[in-house]
């Protein structure tokens, strides 16, 4: 039986995303997709941890194989149910984070919500190892705001426009902590590699179905 990558969503955006970028390079490729807005919520209002319980339960209802976590705040703590699932969990973010770590020392992470800046960081300084990495975070106000009211267009400029700040302020890279902000870097004109998470986690993600 065919069961394919399970991605887990907080909201219903990422779904068209993730299946465009399943189309343009993996076609073929079997995705399924659960939606759970209330543990961003939840996350939000008492810490990824919280989560845990119901994120264990959901993704045990949803069936056998590999988990693909595009929420960055509560990423961690789906890796960590793996053991519990029997069955490999990433979060999205892990390989862009292991792409900047090696991209530069100075990196630049730009986040909407509040609650994804220390995952964020935690990830980055544990994909780094003994490398020495300086990471500063910003929160790009404004635009969590627009992306609520649904203003993609307005969300994405405003995380562009942020890009471009933080390109000034001597950084070797800049990463963009919520797989939402994707569409961002396309529209950053500066000269410094902005990384997004949605493709090389789709990618990653898909792997662990060919190794399992």
């Amino acid at each position: 039986m065919v069961t394919g990558l399970l991605l887990l969503h907080t909201s219903p955006v990422h779904v068209p995303v993730f299946d465009a970028l399943r189309d343009r390079d993996h076609p073929g490729a079997v995705l399924r997709h659960l939606v759970a807005p209330e543990l961003l919520d939840r996350a939000r209002a008492e810490g990824p941890e919280s989560v845990a319980p119901a994120l264990l339960g959901l993704l045990a209802e949803a069936g056998p194989g590999p988990v693909l976590v595009t929420c960055s705040t509560i990423g961690a703590t789906a890796e960590s149910l793996a053991p519990a699932l029997g069955a490999p969990v990433l979060r999205v973010d892990r390989p862009m984070a292991a792409c900047a770590v090696r991209a530069g020392a100075r990196i630049a992470v730009l986040a909407a919500l509040e609650s994804t800046l220390a995952p964020t960081r935690e990830l980055l300084a544990e994909e780094a190892g003994e490398r020495p990495v300086s990471i500063v975070t910003h929160l790009v106000d404004g635009a969590w705001g627009r992306f609520e009211a649904g203003d993609t267009a307005g969300y994405l400029a405003r995380v562009a426009e942020a890009a471009e700040e933080a390109a000034v302020t001597g950084a070797d890279v800049i990463v963009l902590a919520q797989a939402s902000m994707a569409g961002a870097a396309d529209l950053a004109t500066g000269r410094i590699p902005v990384l997004s998470s949605p493709a090389p986690g789709l990618a990653a993600g898909l792997a662990m179905c060919s190794a399992c």
